[in-house]
C-alpha cells in the first residue's frame, strides 16, 4: 500500500515539475484553461470527447436520442450527419443542430441538448487518502468534497495541513497548497476543484513529499521518487 501511494505521489510530482511555475506554492489558484474548467452542473459547461449527451428535437421524436461524443469531438445524428460537439456548450450545440435542420427539413426546430454523463470531468485524488483514485465530478465541487470522494484523509498517514491542487493554467502546470483543518473551521476558503485537477494529500512525518517539493529541492525530490518504502 505504501509503495503504491508513494508511486502515485511521484507521478503527481512529475506532472508538477513539467513547468517551473509549479514550484511556486500559493493559496490563490485561477480557474483552468478554457475547455477544462466547467462542471456538469454549470450552465457554461464545455462539452468534451466521450461525453454522453441527450439530444431532444420536439418535432422529430426519431431524432431525439442519446449520443456519445467520439474521440474527435463529433456526434452523428440522423438527417444531419456529423456535428462538432467538443468545445461547444449545450446551448451552442442546440443552436448548431437547429440551424442544420432549418437548412433542409424544418422551419423552426426546437432543439435541447443536455449533458447526461460528463466523462471528461474527473478529478484525481491521491496521496494520504483512504481510497486514492480518479473520480467523476458530480457537479460543482470543492476541495473538501473532492477529498471526501476518496473516503477522506487516511487517519494514520495524512497531514491535513498540507493538501495540494495541481492544475493547468495558461498552458502550464500550477499548484496551490491548502489546510483542510482551516477550511473545516471556516478560517480558509474551500476552493473549487475542476475537471482534470489533481489533489494530493501530504503524508505526515519524515516521509513528507510536499516538504521536498515545496522547498524546491530537486535532489530531495529524486530521493522521494526512488526511495524503497
Amino acid at each position: 500500500m505504501m509503495r503504491r501511494r508513494s508511486s502515485s505521489l511521484a507521478a503527481a510530482a512529475v506532472l508538477a515539475l513539467a513547468a517551473p511555475s509549479a514550484l511556486a506554492a500559493t493559496t490563490i489558484l485561477p480557474p483552468p484553461d478554457a475547455g477544462f474548467h466547467s462542471s456538469p452542473g454549470v450552465t457554461d459547461y464545455t462539452i468534451g470527447p466521450q461525453d454522453k449527451l441527450d439530444v431532444n428535437v420536439s418535432q422529430l421524436p426519431d431524432l431525439s436520442k442519446e449520443v456519445q461524443v467520439d474521440p474527435s469531438g463529433r456526434i452523428l445524428l440522423p438527417l444531419i450527419g456529423q456535428v462538432q460537439a467538443a468545445g461547444r456548450t449545450p446551448e451552442q450545440l442546440s443552436d448548431d443542430i437547429a440551424t442544420a435542420l432549418k437548412r433542409k427539413y424544418m422551419k423552426d426546430p426546437i432543439v435541447v441538448v443536455s449533458v447526461k454523463d460528463a466523462m471528461g470531468e474527473k478529478v484525481t485524488v491521491d496521496g494520504a487518502v483512504s481510497k486514492p483514485g480518479v473520480y467523476p465530478l458530480p457537479g460543482p465541487t470543492t476541495l473538501l468534497q473532492a477529498v471526501a470522494l476518496a473516503s477522506g484523509p487516511d487517519p494514520r498517514l495524512a497531514n491535513t495541513h498540507r493538501v495540494a491542487i495541481f492544475r493547468t493554467v495558461g498552458g502550464q502546470r500550477r499548484s496551490a497548497f491548502y489546510d483542510l483543518d482551516q477550511i473545516r473551521h471556516g478560517k480558509q476558503q474551500d476552493p473549487a476543484v475542476y475537471g482534470n485537477d489533481i489533489v494530493v494529500v501530504d503524508e505526515s512525518g519524515a516521509k513528507s513529499f510536499m516538504q521536498n517539493f515545496q522547498g524546491g529541492s530537486f535532489l530531495g525530490l529524486l530521493g522521494m521518487l526512488i526511495r524503497p518504502w
